[in-house]
């Protein structure tokens, strides 16, 4: 397992890699019975969820993962079109402050609905296409604001 080192743009996010997969982690504001309402959410096999104030850290995680020697194997070994990416473009949640995206990420599993989750396991292969859409989505929060 590597570990990706942490930088200040990653703010509460930290990564580690196991082979083809990287494994996500955002440590909550505080460890009460309050922190499932900031935690990363996860729907096993379906999709995502990151609050608002943790999207731009996500995406430097991302961005950090995708510099590791692994990202570049596992993505050549399963290089795919654009068109064949498989995340959703960003859903934002007014209610919870949540932006979703439906995607791969997990393993499916028999849980309904997103669920707070400390960690977001994903294969290597999809980041790129994810670090897109999350992207797209910070640069249309900007232009709103």
């Amino acid at each position: 397992m590597y570990e990706i080192p942490p930088t200040a743009a990653m703010q509460r996010w930290s990564v580690s890699v196991d082979g083809t997969s990287a494994i996500f982690a955002c440590a909550p504001w505080l460890e009460d019975h309050t922190a499932d309402r900031v935690l990363p959410r996860v729907w096993p096999g379906r999709g995502l969820g990151v609050s608002d104030t943790d999207a731009a850290g996500f995406a430097a995680a991302i961005a950090e993962t995708m510099k590791a020697p692994s990202y570049w194997i596992a993505s050549h070994a399963a290089a795919r079109a654009w068109q064949d990416q498989p995340w959703s473009p960003a859903r934002r949640d007014q209610d919870d402050g949540f932006v979703y995206f439906a995607g791969p990420c997990g393993d499916g599993g028999v849980a309904v609905g997103y669920r707070p989750a400390y960690h977001l396991p994903l294969a290597l292969r999809d980041l790129r296409g994810l670090r897109i859409r999350l992207a797209s989505y910070l640069r249309g929060a900007r232009v709103l604001s």
